[in-house]
């Protein structure tokens, strides 16, 4: 009983509603037939009666096409600041990567790791010689004046690791020789990677090729060792240079060790009077003894720097 009054109620407000829309529409049409009618009989007051509201068109259109047209704008100016940016960074890469100009003279040798020209010899495997040991994970060469801390630059640690723009294991083996000599020789630790990374600092790198000359006595400037060029003219020379207590950086060419140009260490004399090498690019090689004259005859024939062959001893107050 009581949702009746409820019902009947509700059953007012909606046709209170519906009176009102027809009202409302109708006041629409007539408005729309009388403005109509305007437009056709009185045109200078339909003129009067729309102009606000066209104008407000108008403005609203006008200000949608500035907002398309700063949207637009700042698109525009975003891509170009993009763009700009880009060709920053562009530049600002080939500076850092771009190697310094050599100085007058200094000439550099083609260093992309290779395989030998000849391959005529076998590792030694006769431990009273030369052994590859490993000592708490570090790989270490025996036999010679020092024994020398091995590294090899097509190892994965640091085979994939960048020589400016290049690649340590394509073109690493001065920074490979070089820290092997100071890692053996002073305190310091490093590695290819660590000296890589110094011989780009101090404008050694040569793009695509490999490493300046300059690079062994900088080297040897820079982490307390005393280089200089030698140039043994005779297997015995050679020999006695070892027996010094100097390690030896040489500059090799075509031949056993390269089919290019290749630094090895020489760090070492048999009492056979053979050579004992620490290859970068082959544990092979380093494990092998050689003929003095062989190493001499397969020096490059680069004069520039001290090359192709140099010494590194420590200096007599820390030796």
């Amino acid at each position: 009983m009581g949702g009746v009054p409820v019902k009947k109620g509700n059953q007012r407000k909606h046709s209170r509603r519906n009176l009102i829309l027809v009202l409302l529409l109708a006041a629409l049409c007539v408005g729309a037939a009388e403005l109509a009618a305007c437009r056709h009989f009185e045109p200078e007051l339909y003129e009067q009666i729309t102009a606000p509201v066209r104008q407000a068109a108008a403005a609203a259109s006008a200000a949608c096409r500035r907002g398309l047209d700063s949207a637009g704008q700042l698109c525009v100016r975003l891509g170009e600041g993009a763009s700009r940016l880009a060709e920053a960074a562009s530049l600002r890469w080939a500076e850092l990567t771009a190697p310094p100009e050599p100085s007058p003279g200094q000439e550099v040798d083609d260093q992309l790791a290779s395989e030998p020209v000849l391959v005529d010899r076998d590792p030694v495997t006769d431990p009273a010689v030369t052994q590859l040991l490993v000592e708490e994970g570090r790989q270490i060469l025996t036999g010679g004046f020092y024994d020398i801390l091995y590294f090899c630059q097509g190892d994965d640690a640091w085979a994939g690791l960048p020589y400016g723009s290049d690649h340590i294991g394509g073109y690493g083996c001065g920074p490979t020789a070089l820290a092997m000599a100071v890692a053996s020789m002073t305190e310091t630790e490093t590695d290819p990677a660590a000296m890589a990374q110094w011989a780009v600092k101090r404008g050694c790198w040569a793009r695509g090729s490999g490493s300046y000359h300059s690079i062994v006595l900088r080297a040897a400037q820079d982490f307390g060792l005393v280089g200089e060029t030698v140039s043994p003219g005779t297997p015995e020379e050679l020999c006695e240079q070892l027996l010094s207590g100097k390690l030896l950086v040489a500059l090799m060419g075509p031949g056993h060790f390269t089919k290019r140009g290749h630094f090895i260490l020489l760090r070492g004399v048999t009492l056979r009077g053979e050579v004992l090498v620490a290859d970068p690019n082959s544990r092979d090689r380093s494990l092998t003894v050689w003929d003095p004259q062989l190493i001499l005859d397969e020096l490059s024939s680069a004069s520039d720097n001290g090359a192709p062959l140099w010494a590194l001893s420590v200096p007599p107050a820390f030796s």
